[in-house]
């Protein structure tokens, strides 16, 4: 169940990435609590899965969630380029995030 949470929070945190993007600095109402309930989920989260998983591999996989995530979001909704530079060092994270997870 860790690995559920795990990744459950780290999509979270692409969540709370973009609305934190779009609540231009806590301006708007809207995506802010969005903001903030994806936050408390995403550490919510992350904090069941440290029970049982290694910190060090628990954050590095949560944190490369959450940075391919909102990479991916960016370029999807928000137009940012979609280089193969780009693309191949996201490749890299998801590589290093798989790789974690099988030496787990």
């Amino acid at each position: 169940m860790a690995w559920v949470y795990l990744v459950v929070s780290g999509l979270l945190e692409t969540v709370w990435a973009a609305a934190l993007s779009q609540s231009r600095g806590f301006s708007r109402l809207g995506p802010s609590v969005l903001f903030g309930v994806a936050l408390f989920l995403s550490m919510g989260g992350l904090a069941l899965a440290l029970r049982e998983l290694p910190v060090g591999t628990a954050y590095a996989i949560w944190v490369g969630i959450g940075a391919v995530g909102t990479a991916i979001y960016g370029m999807v909704a928000l137009g940012e380029p979609a280089t193969t530079a780009r693309l191949l060092c996201l490749l890299a994270i998801v590589a290093g995030v798989v790789g974690l997870k099988f030496l787990h």
